[in-house]
Parts: C-alpha cells; sequence; structure tokens
C-alpha cells in the first residue's frame, strides 16, 4: 500500500480535513487526519493494519509483541498485532507519564514493534518507546500509519511508516496569515480531561 492508497482511505471515511487544528504536539496546521473516522470501519483499518504489518516484517523481520500509545494508538496497534499473529499492549498516562499497566509485562528478549497511528513531531512514540525500554523491551521499530513530518520526526526508534507526508506544522506564535484567519479546532486527545 502506498501513500496515495493510505490517504484514499483517509478521504473515503471523511477523515481528510482541511482548516485550522491544533495537533496533539500542540503545533497547528491546515490539515487534519481524524483517523477515528477511519478506524471506525474495520474493513479499512484491517487493510491499513495488514500493510503496515507487511512493512514491519520486511524492514525489521518477525516481532514478537506490539505496544501502542493509548488512547490513539490502540486500535491500530492491536489490529497490526493481529495480522502480525502476536499479542498487543498498550501503555497509558499515569502522573503524565506512559507506563504498561493492567497487568501487562513484556517477556524476556521480546522484540517489539511500537505502533502508533500518526506521527507529527514523535513526541508520543519517543515517551512510549522510552516507557516500554523502562519496562525492559527491546523495540526494534516505531511503526505508524501515516507519518506527517516528511520524515523528520524522530520516533526514538527506526521508523517504519506506510504513508509519508510533508505537512506543515507552526507554532502557535508563527502561524501564516492565512492560517490564522481560520477559527481553531481541536480535535486530537491529548488534551482531554476527565
Amino acid at each position: 500500500m502506498n501513500t496515495e492508497q493510505v490517504l484514499e482511505e483517509f478521504r473515503a471515511s471523511g477523515a481528510l480535513r482541511e482548516g485550522h487544528f491544533i495537533l496533539s504536539s500542540g503545533l497547528h496546521s491546515g490539515v487534519f487526519l481524524q483517523k477515528n473516522l477511519v478506524f471506525q470501519y474495520p474493513e479499512r483499518t484491517a487493510r491499513l493494519c495488514k500493510a503496515l504489518a507487511e512493512k514491519i516484517v520486511a524492514t525489521v523481520g518477525q516481532v514478537d509483541l506490539c505496544i501502542s500509545p493509548a488512547v490513539g494508538g490502540i486500535i491500530p496497534g492491536y489490529e497490526t498485532a493481529r495480522h502480525l499473529g502476536v499479542p498487543s499492549m498498550y501503555v497509558e498516562r499515569e502522573g503524565g507519564v506512559f507506563k504498561l499497566r493492567r497487568a501487562f509485562s513484556i517477556p524476556p528478549g521480546a522484540k517489539i514493534a511500537m505502533v502508533e497511528d500518526i506521527v507529527s513531531t514523535g513526541l508520543s512514540s519517543r515517551e512510549c518507546v522510552e516507557a516500554i525500554k523502562a519496562a525492559g523491551g527491546n523495540v526494534v521499530c516505531a511503526a505508524a500509519i501515516v507519518d506527517r513530518s516528511g520524515g523528520r520526526a524522530d520516533p526514538g526508534a527506526p521508523f517504519v511508516a506506510l504513508a509519508r507526508l510533508d505537512v506543515p506544522a507552526y507554532p502557535a506564535d508563527q502561524l501564516p496569515p492565512e492560517l490564522a484567519a481560520i477559527p481553531i479546532e481541536d480535535p486530537g486527545s491529548r488534551r482531554l480531561h476527565g
């Protein structure tokens, strides 16, 4: 599956949005990939995650386990693990820091694919990779359905992206005039409380 085929899954789901959005990184962008509109369809999610699983194996070989950051990475992490035939786990924030919880434990020597949905800066991915390593894990790759950084993100492990886009994102104090003129939407989950 190539980048255009991945984007077609987003377009067909109404998930490729234009406007003025605050990303989970805090940066602002004129394009937002509302992945949950894709992930609500099992057949679309299966196609994307099967292709990601195949790319992981082609890049780093077979893995033993997939671990994802909650909340956004749980669905693609689970579905990618299903196509790899391995268990799926996730890390959650506790006191603002990702940790393995819920009696999850990493088998000694397990080769782990950290699986994300969409990567902008790589911050959540790095935090997830650090949590996996702190729990004794061997992260052989950080994988994502979409890398919207054009390859500039640093996820903290060898990066496997099913689609790679170069979508500009800006700090709040450096917005281009055309973006600043549009009302802001904050569709992400990082700043949700309660």
